[in-house]
């Protein structure tokens, strides 16, 4: 079949078409379909956000965030049968009155692909499609192996959704998405319990009350305490206070916990993320770990891996600039992953040699070169990760002072020390998230405006002699004391050009409660030298000859996450009143030796 012109199909339509899921609810699906007599293979869509797709998109959002009119007009005319469904409890489909995320998506998915199968247009082999959401309903169906099922193309998406759906690697709540969310989805609450009129009650909490993507107003964000965000939802959206009470990892967020069933896998699937992506943990553990841990030796080695420069919502898109901050990764970053899912689906579904099965499993864009690159594997086998330690004079405090890095370890030094007041907190600025880019800082942004405060931290590195690589997981091993019973640390690594720009590339937080398990939390002894292990994801930059690398060390990073009230008891009760100021002391000498260890590539 290599060479053959495929026919070009008209499209159509089969609205509302039910599926009986195992319990006796009914989901309901759009179907797009080639208008021909024949089977065709199958690509199946769950979403909770209307089937119908985004119909009105709000000024400034490209027309490819209609993700169901996208894969149709893509799709469809190729010979493919596009399957839309409204997943439990939202819009045209049967459930609960209370939407409540996630915990049905693996049965029903199951039930869903094997009814997809059966259809009379269908020839029996189904793939997934979809991003965000529509990514984690596949990394829950993935574990459950309908018969029937031959592919998917899960992107931005986690596959620990303790890690970074609910709260970060670290145990901070992650705030800055988690009631935007809820508000995005509470119109259609309302409306299928018949409390429309409701709505203004919650709309008083966005800049925008009519948008559907808007930003919490500043007083929203900062409101304390968090539980009180589960009493105003409990009647739409009980599993917001669910979210708040359940803190720690444990069985409630294991049963959405792919990285507890990689073994369970057994089918070919196309990770796809970005650096600036609030999910990227999701593609890069899901990968490797059915890598490592696949049912079988044809699913381990059927897993590919794509990461981008973007940010979440503009995988689709790929834009060059604009959408991921302040930075033109350049056309090069402009990649169409329609043409990637196409020639994935045409090798599994259809059995057309399209050349994606042979070529290398890892496909990354190195930031800083801005160029595409080839690997065999994540992390990367010849990876040297090296220490860069932090050093002071005890004066690190903000841009101006005397914080370093450097690659020699320290001896006798100052520690540096700053007051943490939750009351005050370090503003957010850009980074990985699911903001919505046109609301929010999401993406690339200058950080001197952070590194100005008195409670950052900045160590920076003499301008480099040559081009230095840094591609992989990033880390951070800080030796710090609190004053508090339980605080958060914070770290930042930056690029700095020779003007000065400070380009922030990854960040990370550590609850200290759970410095050692995020199952069983550990108050902090005040005073006392503790290790914390700082995990900032990972990246791929290219630090040029002349740009310096830096880190920053805070507390806070609000409202990306929810600010620690450094009182020791549960975060979701503290209220105003409550905060309290911490004094927190950094140490960096031979026997606290404070670093980042960066997974530096030999060139």
């Amino acid at each position: 079949m290599v060479g053959s012109v495929p026919r070009v199909y008209k499209v159509v339509k089969e609205g509302n078409v039910p599926a009986k899921m195992r319990d006796g609810v009914t989901l309901y699906a759009d179907i797009y379909r080639p208008d021909a007599p024949g089977r065709f293979p199958v690509l199946l869509m769950r979403t909770p956000y209307n089937k119908a797709g985004f119909a009105d998109l709000p000024e400034g959002l490209p027309r490819e965030l209609n993700y169901v009119r996208d894969y149709a007009e893509r799709f469809v005319p190729r010979g493919y049968v596009l399957v839309v469904q409204d997943t439990r409890s939202r819009f045209t489909s049967e459930g609960d009155l209370h939407y409540y995320p996630l915990i049905h998506e693996a049965n029903d998915g199951y039930d869903t692909v094997e009814w997809a199968a059966q259809l009379p247009w269908a020839n029996g082999k189904v793939g997934t499609v979809g991003q965000s959401y529509m990514g984690a309903t596949q990394y829950l169906l993935a574990p459950t192996r309908p018969p029937h099922l031959r592919a998917m193309v899960p992107v931005s998406a986690p596959s620990d959704w303790h890690e970074s759906w609910g709260y970060r690697t670290g145990g901070a709540l992650e705030w800055g998405w988690f009631i935007s969310y809820v508000l995005l989805m509470v119109p259609g609450q309302l409306e299928r319990q018949g409390l429309s009129k409701r709505w203004p009650e919650f709309a008083q909490y966005l800049r925008d009350p009519h948008g559907s993507m808007g930003e919490l107003i500043d007083e929203a964000y900062s409101h304390l305490p968090l539980a009180d965000w589960g009493e105003r939802f409990q009647e739409i959206a009980p599993y917001v206070q669910d979210y708040l009470t359940h803190p720690e990892d444990g069985p409630y967020w294991w049963r959405l916990n792919l990285r507890r069933r990689f073994q369970e896998v057994n089918v070919p699937m196309y990770h796809v993320t970005s650096w600036y992506d609030g999910f990227l943990e999701g593609a890069l553990h899901a990968f490797a770990g059915i890598r490592e841990y696949g049912q079988t030796e044809h699913t381990r080695a059927a897993q590919k891996l794509l990461i981008g420069p973007w940010s979440h919502l503009y995988v689709y898109t790929a834009p060059t600039t604009g959408m991921t901050g302040e930075i033109d990764f350049g056309p090069e970053a402009a990649i169409q992953l329609h043409d990637i899912e196409q020639r994935w689906f045409d090798y599994w579904l259809k059995g057309i040699e399209t050349g994606i099965s042979h070529e290398p499993p890892v496909l990354l864009f190195v930031m800083g070169e801005n160029v595409w690159r080839e690997e065999n594997e994540w992390p990367l086998a010849r990876t040297r990760f090296t220490p860069y330690y932090l050093h002071s004079g005890g004066s690190a405090n903000t841009l101006r002072g005397d914080g370093a890095l450097s690659e020699v370890p320290p001896q006798q030094e100052r520690p540096d020390s700053y007051v943490y007041d939750p009351r005050d907190p370090v503003p957010t600025r850009g980074g990985n998230s699911c903001l919505n880019p046109l609301t929010s800082l999401v993406g690339v942004y200058d950080q001197r405006e952070v590194e100005a405060r008195q409670d950052v931290l900045v160590y920076t590195s003499k301008p480099l002699a040559q081009d230095l690589e840094v591609t992989g997981p990033v880390v951070v091993k800080l030796y710090a004391a609190s004053t508090a019973p339980d605080t958060d640390f914070t770290a930042k690594l930056v690029d700095v050009r020779p003007d000065g720009y400070a380009q922030n590339l990854q960040s990370g937080i550590v609850r200290a409660r759970y410095r050692r398990s995020q199952t069983n939390p550990t108050p902090l002894t005040p005073g006392e030298v503790t290790e914390f292990t700082i995990d900032l994801w990972a990246t791929s930059q290219v630090f040029k000859a002349g740009h310096c690398i830096r880190v920053e060390i805070s507390s806070s990073n609000f409202p990306l996450w929810d600010r620690n009230p450094n009182t020791g008891g549960p975060v979701a009760l503290a209220t105003a009143a409550a905060l309290q100021t911490a004094k927190q002391t950094i140490f960096h000498d031979a026997r606290y030796p404070s670093h980042i260890l960066l997974p530096i590539i030999p060139r």
